[in-house]
């Protein structure tokens, strides 16, 4: 079992800055990799970034265009996403979940979820 708390959302203005964290609890010793998702209203999830938990190899999506940065450290058990220059579409709720598979480019096998921090970004 792996538990996950998102927290940092907030209200911020175009072109500003904003950092997000998941904390993890839990069988965290288990953890592959851990992904940042986000959801605007009538969108799908999409993939914002992900990072294994033991190497910190990570992955962006390509619509970023480098303004996101995902971090962790093992010894808080926390991971973050360092949001930059930040743009009205980026307005969602944010989160974090994890998987215990080597295939972590599965959306399927991210079996927890923390339960979302809003992040509006205002223009």
């Amino acid at each position: 079992q792996v538990q996950l708390v998102e927290s940092g959302g907030g209200l911020v203005q175009a072109g500003g800055s904003q950092r997000l964290s998941c904390a993890a609890s839990g069988r965290t010793g288990n953890i592959y990799a851990v992904g940042w998702f986000r959801q605007a209203p009538g969108k799908e999830r999409e993939l914002v970034a992900r990072i294994s938990w033991s190497a910190g190899t990570t992955y962006y999506a390509d619509s970023l265009e480098g303004r996101f940065t995902t971090s962790r450290d093992n010894t808080k058990n926390t991971v973050y996403l360092q949001m930059n220059s930040l743009k009205p579409e980026d307005t969602a709720v944010y989160y974090c979940a994890a998987t215990r598979s080597v295939n972590w480019y599965r959306l399927q096998n991210y079996n927890y979820w923390g339960l979302g921090t809003q992040v509006t970004v205002s223009s």
